[in-house]
Order: C-alpha cells, then structure tokens, then sequence
C-alpha cells in the first residue's frame, strides 16, 4: 500500500476534505543481485483454494522493474466534439511511466510505480488501478497538501460545431501544476520502500516528463541518473511535452537523455525539442546511451548501438481506434523483449505489436494475443510480417499456425481494455534468439537463453 507523506509542504495547499490514507503493509525482502537480466513468466493469479482451507494470500513478485514519475486521473467524454458540447465524463487514469509499469506486468515483468498522489479520491482511484494490473505501488506517497493531477481528453467528432477537432484528432488538457507528483525529490531516496525497490530493480524507466514538473522533480532524476549500476539498465523516454516546457529551460533535459542506457524518441517529437528527428542524427547528439531507439509514427522504429549498428523494423498495419498510450505500450513491449533477452528484431517486433493492441482499444492499456500467437508474429518473414492487419477485432496474419492465412480473434470482453494504432511493415527477420542482454547493452551473457514465455497471462 502506499505512505501518507506527513511532511509534505504545504505550498500548494490541495481543495477538499482529505481523509486518512491506509498503512503501507511491510515490504518484500530485498532480491539477491544477479547481473543480468532474468527471464521472467507471466504472472497468474492464485488458483482459488478448496472450500475447506482458508484462502491463502498472493505473495506479489519482487518488482525487476521500477517506474518512476507521475499519473493523473483522466476525464473522458461521453461523445465527439468541443468540450463545451459534452455532457458527461467517465473517470480514467492516465501516464506515461505508470502505463508502462502496468504493461510490463502485463508482459510478465513484475514492476513497481513510485510517485505521489493526492489524499483524494483521484489518487485512491490511481493506486486501486494500477494495483489491480499487478502494480507494486508501495513507495508511493499519499500527499495530504496537494491533489492529484487532472487531464481531461477532448475527441474530434463531425458536430460541424466551430471548435470541432474533426474525425480522428484528440487534445489532452492537463490541470497538473502544484500536483502532488510535482514535489517529487531526491528525498525521495532516503524512503527505505522506495530505496529498497530501487536497489532490487534490473530496469529502471524514467521519462522527460518528469524533469519539466519541478525544480525538485529535476533533481531527482539527475541523482537516479547518476547512481551508475553495472546490473541495471536505465530507459529514458523523451515523452516531450511542450506546454510543460514553456516555462522551464529546456538546456537541461539533453544531458538526462545522454546519461541514460537506453533512449526512447519520437521523431516528431525530437524535431521538436531538438530540431530533428532523423535517427543517426540523434544519435550523435546522444552518444553515451548503449542503444537509441526512434520511432518514426506508423511507418519505421530504428534502434541504433553506440558502435553504430543498425536495425530498423516497419510498424504493422492497424486499424486505429484510439492512439492515447501506444508510445508506452510500445516502450513497455520493447523493454520486455530487452529483459527476456531476444534479439534487437524481436524487441522492436514486440514493442510494435504491443503498441497496435493498444491502438486497437479505448484506453490505455492494449491485450496481447496468447504466447502461440505472439512468438510466430516475432518469428514471422518480413513478408509475413508486412501481411499482418491488426484491428480491435483481431489479428490476420500468414504468419499464425494455419494456410493460406490465419486470424486471431480478440476477447469480447478482455480483461483489460487499450488503444490500438496504424502501421505498416516489412523488413528482415533474424530467426536465432540471443542471450540475455545485460545493462547497459554489452555483450551477451554467454550461457544459453530461455525460450521466452511471451504473451499476455
């Protein structure tokens, strides 16, 4: 469970009537260190005990990988158009390092989110959310001073109203200055859950997001990025965000990008806070990271070695039905691959098709195909792969176990619901899985891989 923060400031003193926050329960002993990173199967829920025996409680794993940074809840409309002309929202939440703590638990990676949220209903929301996705949220402190950031989403529709966004656009308006994630700190090491979750963890993910919150926001990324760890690696997104900025000095955010492990861009958004977004380009504005990978929107991801190595993966065709949250399930998919070990092919493939399960959802979170499914997709010939359509009814693919061609038919009612996304692809195909690759991306651990259990549970 998470703390209440008693020595929050009270600089931005947060509207309504706080209640009490539950105790944090005791935290899980530290893990053993093993430099690489392991393999891990996807977590199941306990099978339910026999009548006659009391329920046994389930034993969370110890997190492999830490997200940190903030989420908010999200309002989204009842239907199309201009704020103005909605009635009703429905209550979500929403961001970027807790939707890929959530998709890693997913994909079998035990995570954690560490963060802050309000003493209110939207953070209680928040931490019952991600807990029920299989989140370790035990180091997040509940704020009594500040409130949880807000973001409502606005949805083009066809109203001919004037302030339309029109068919297919989206805007998110964000209500998150002096939010409680905001006051996130380097005192934020010396909580000894936090700390204990940090020492265990084989990744860590950050995002830029964080560094344009706050002074002190700021500074705590620049003491995770500088506490430098052999058995660790270390991802950081751009997620540029250019209203946050507006008021912040921008020189700061490159150095945080080149500290890292691993680096996660945009094109789009590259060529705007840098001034381009062309991958080799980036790439030797960012020389340090082990591997710098570039999304290129719905046609091509490029993942780049520090020694110049180069493999570029087209995206798959998808039939869109909302784009809010693929570049975190694609993160998420990509640094699953990374921890399981496959080879830089396979972890863009992976990250590709998590990204289309979300683009083929509402909602932020997209369900993977069983692991029969997945493996012959990140096996698939690139003709294979450029054959493949995905859409929120399924997958339709030559590459599935039947001829000419198979489909994989989504749940009617998945567990968890998610956006889905349009791409195309076409590219080679190493067949050979690596061995698991440690931090920082150097050579490969010399003993023999596991086959990865790939998929959602």
């Amino acid at each position: 469970m998470p703390r209440q923060d008693a020595a929050a400031s009270e600089a931005t003193p947060s509207p309504g009537d706080p209640t009490a926050a539950p105790p944090r329960t005791p935290a899980t002993p530290e893990p053993s260190p093993t430099p690489p990173l392991p393999h891990t199967a996807p977590h199941t829920p306990p099978r339910t005990q026999p009548r006659t025996q009391p329920p046994t409680p389930a034993t969370p794993p110890t997190p492999l990988a830490v997200c940190v940074g903030e989420s908010m809840a999200v309002l989204l409309p009842d239907r199309a158009g201009p704020l103005e002309s909605v009635e009703n929202f429905r209550l979500a939440v929403g961001g970027a390092e807790s939707n890929v703590a959530g998709a890693l638990a997913a994909l079998g990676v035990p995570s954690a989110w560490i963060s802050r949220v309000g003493d209110d209903g939207f953070g209680r929301r928040l931490l019952g959310e991600l807990t029920a996705r299989g989140v370790d949220v035990s180091a997040v402190a509940v704020d009594p001073h500040r409130p949880t950031g807000v973001y409502l989403k606005e949805v083009g529709g066809t109203t001919g109203e004037r302030h339309d966004l029109g068919p297919g656009r989206s805007r998110l308006h964000y209500h998150r200055r002096g939010s409680a994630a905001a006051a996130l700190s380097p005192e934020l090491l010396d909580d000894p859950t936090a700390a204990r979750l940090l020492a265990g963890a084989r990744l860590l993910h950050l995002s830029g997001i964080t560094a344009a919150l706050s002074d002190d926001c700021l500074a705590l990324l620049r003491a995770l990025l500088a506490e430098r760890r052999s058995d660790r690696l270390v991802s950081f997104d751009l997620n540029w965000r250019p209203a946050l900025w507006r008021d912040r000095d921008l020189s700061v955010l490159p150095p945080l990008l080149d500290a890292a492990d691993l680096l996660l861009l945009g094109s789009d958004e590259a060529e705007a806070a840098f001034g381009t977004g062309e991958p080799h380009a980036l790439r030797r504005l960012f020389p340090s990271p082990a591997t710098v990978v570039v999304k290129d929107e719905a046609r091509l991801v490029t993942a780049i070695g520090r020694d110049g190595t180069t493999v570029a993966e087209p995206a798959l065709t998808v039939e869109v039905v909302e784009a809010t949250g693929a570049g975190d399930a694609f993160a998420a998919g990509y640094l699953a691959g990374t921890v399981r070990g496959l080879d830089q092919r396979r972890r863009l493939r992976l990250g590709h098709l998590s990204a289309a399960c979300a683009l083929t959802s509402h909602g932020d979170q997209g369900e993977l195909p069983p692991d029969s499914v997945v493996g012959a997709l990140l096996d698939a010939s690139p003709e294979a792969w450029a054959a493949t359509r995905v859409s929120a009814d399924g997958i339709v693919s030559p590459a599935l176990p039947a001829a000419p061609t198979s489909t994989y038919a989504f749940p009617t009612d998945p567990p968890t619901p998610s956006p889905a996304s349009s791409r195309t692809a076409a590219s080679a195909s190493p067949t050979d899985r690596s061995a698991p690759v440690p931090p920082g991306g150097g050579a490969p651990d010399p003993r023999p891989a596991a086959t990865p259990a790939l998929g959602a549970p």
